[in-house]
């Protein structure tokens, strides 16, 4: 097998594999049963001391 083509389809999976990796990334982020958590997590930076 030349290096060449092993690039082309070690390239071609790698892509394959981030496009997999991203679009479950972003089905788990939108989800409904996160959509309480994330927004617990974004009100973080305005709670007083001591509030959980």
């Amino acid at each position: 097998m030349d290096n060449e083509i092993l690039a082309t389809v070690g390239g071609t999976a790698w892509g394959v594999w981030l496009m997999i990796l991203f679009a479950g990334i972003i089905f788990w982020a939108f989800r409904p049963k996160n959509k309480k958590r994330f927004e617990d997590d974004g009100m973080i930076p305005f709670r007083e001391d001591g509030e959980r």
